[in-house]
């Protein structure tokens, strides 16, 4: 959906997945806090499915929860933040000279089943709307086909 003070919408472009060394371009994160480690498919800036390797020698798992480790449920909704920002910054429809995204609603967050290390995690991320430097994502967490939490996100885009 977009809205009148929308630019004219072009059909999505298929990429080429996106490695970690781009996405750390793309994302001033770094690791204990970078929680996309790839991506795997893109129609930019439509859709995009971002990866999360989920490991057990995480630092959160020290205590979250000690015997039973458990992924956060703000950490999934950071990650799928995240694979949005790399989805909008490389369609380059934010602007040439598009800097930063900064994550700024999350609306009808549910999570239905815990993420466990071992666990691959996809962000499922659909372009809901945009409305000039500010978008809006519907996201579903996956792992494998079982839906894991879903939230519809927005972001700022801030240019130079």
């Amino acid at each position: 959906m977009t809205d009148e003070t929308t630019a004219p919408a072009q059909a999505p472009r298929t990429m080429e997945p996106v490695d970690i060394q781009k996405i750390m371009h793309l994302l001033p994160h770094r690791y204990p806090f970078l929680l996309v480690d790839r991506i795997i498919d893109i129609r930019s800036p439509s859709f995009c499915i971002g990866i999360k390797n989920v490991t057990y020698n995480e630092p959160q798992f020290q205590g979250h929860f000690p015997g039973q480790p458990i992924l956060p449920g703000v950490m999934i909704i950071e990650g799928m933040a995240q694979a949005a920002g790399c989805a909008a910054l490389i369609s380059g429809e934010a602007g040439k000279r598009a800097k930063m995204v900064y994550f700024m609603t999350v609306d009808k967050a549910k999570f239905r089943k815990p993420v466990v290390p071992g666990d691959v995690l996809e962000y499922h991320m659909t372009l809901i709307n945009r409305r000039k430097n500010m978008w809006w994502f519907r996201g579903e967490a996956k792992v494998g086909s079982v839906l894991c939490a879903e939230a519809e996100l927005g972001a700022m885009i801030i240019s130079e």
